[in-house]
């Protein structure tokens, strides 16, 4: 496989290949002018917060050894790094002339994000949820009703995130002239993941001028949690240039590695093609997508990111995993020892960083956290209690 060369593509119907190719000239056209630049870099300051800051775990890093940092994701308005690209997008889609947003979300932040960004905009938003989901990440539910979108359950299949895909863009395709599809991370076909991507640079950009300014260096290994790869992209676009920093995306190894269990698709997937795109995949021996589980409704995905197979296929990034049990071990800890509460999804970065520092105790790790655990508490204290189980 040579993601090198080709990339993911589009492998759409040709009604879909003209509104992707519209949406293409588009954002080349209005995304490099000035009017939008300086409106989104506005936006990125005075309403999303940004610039989000680089920390140095303290207690975490006297307890297991090495340097831990992490790039604070989940200080950017909303709570996940997700407005990144909502906002860029909404902004797009005004210029665009549309008039409706629409997209699918796993763990509800992509969801709440977009919502935000319609409502800042002005715009209608239709987000596709599945069924399970809603259930397990019901404060993000609420919150993306509070904010004016649509939730649409999705009940077929495994009722998760690629079902939720599945529906979202069947929606799309009844109305691409007045509305835009939205996708909620570097997957699907091309420019979604393009724009994803380059909407996201922002995180490495100021994660490498910030520890550069902290440190006087760069980090030795830089880390974040891969399900489509959007705040892994983020973070490593800022980095890949050196060639010195080791960068590792951390995938949900969930239960076990059966089919089914996990939703490792770099390290266990084959070459495939799901939702017009072509990436490693979670497949059976006729090219169907598998069922996927992980604990984290955002990372429950067979595929993913074209750039990550690409990364994977230069050497320039490492993928590996983190199970349940690890993701949770991190997120209790992180929660206990720096009083901050991570999503499920970035606990599966912090597992990685914690099991890097006792390796290697002279050396520093970055670590993106790219969401925070507000929409995971009621979940996990269900589930898992006061978490003592899963502490040193």
């Amino acid at each position: 496989m040579d993601f090198l060369i080709n990339g993911g593509g589009s492998d759409v119907p040709e009604v879909l290949q003209k509104e992707m190719q519209k949406i293409n000239d588009a954002y080349f056209s209005i995304s490099k002018s000035h009017e939008f630049i300086s409106e989104l870099r506005s936006i990125r300051k005075h309403f999303q917060g940004r610039p989000t800051p680089v920390y140095f775990c303290k207690n975490l890093s006297e307890k297991y050894g090495g340097r831990i940092y992490l790039k604070r994701e989940d200080l950017n308005h909303t709570g996940a790094h997700k407005l990144n690209h909502c906002m860029g997008e909404g902004l797009l889609a005004k210029y665009m002339g549309k008039k409706k947003l629409i997209a699918e979300t796993g763990a509800g932040q992509h969801g709440v994000a977009l919502a935000t960004a319609a409502a800042y905009f002005g715009l209608e938003c239709e987000i596709h949820m599945g069924e399970i989901d809603i259930e397990k990440e019901h404060p993000n539910v609420v919150r993306m009703k509070l904010l004016g979108a649509t939730v649409i359950p999705v009940t077929r299949g495994l009722k998760t995130l690629k079902e939720a895909v599945d529906s979202a863009f069947e929606s799309y395709l009844q109305d691409p002239v007045n509305s835009i599809y939205c996708i909620g991370s570097v997957v699907g076909p091309h420019p979604f993941p393009m724009m994803v991507r380059d909407f996201q640079h922002i995180i490495g950009i100021e994660a490498r001028e910030q520890y550069l300014e902290m440190t006087g260096e760069l980090p030795d290994t830089v880390a974040a949690c891969v399900g489509g790869g959007s705040n892994a992209m983020g973070i490593f676009s800022g980095f890949i240039k050196d060639e010195d920093v080791s960068l590792v995306g951390v995938e949900p190894g969930g239960r076990s590695f059966k089919p089914g269990d996990h939703a490792a698709s770099l390290v266990y997937g084959t070459e495939g093609v799901i939702h017009g795109f072509r990436c490693y995949l979670l497949q059976d021996e006729n090219g169907n997508p598998q069922p996927v589980y992980s604990i984290a409704s955002g990372l429950d995905y067979p595929g993913s990111g074209p750039e990550h197979c690409m990364l994977k296929d230069s050497g320039r990034v490492v993928y590996t995993t983190a199970t349940d049990t690890e993701c949770l071990h991190a997120f209790y800890t992180l929660s206990r020892m720096e009083g901050i509460i991570p999503a499920l999804e970035s606990s599966h970065a912090v597992a990685y960083a914690i099991s890097f520092a006792k390796k290697n105790p002279h050396k520093s790790i970055l670590v993106n956290l790219s969401g925070r655990g507000d929409k995971d508490v009621d979940f996990i204290m269900a589930k898992f209690g006061d978490g003592k189980s899963y502490l040193d």
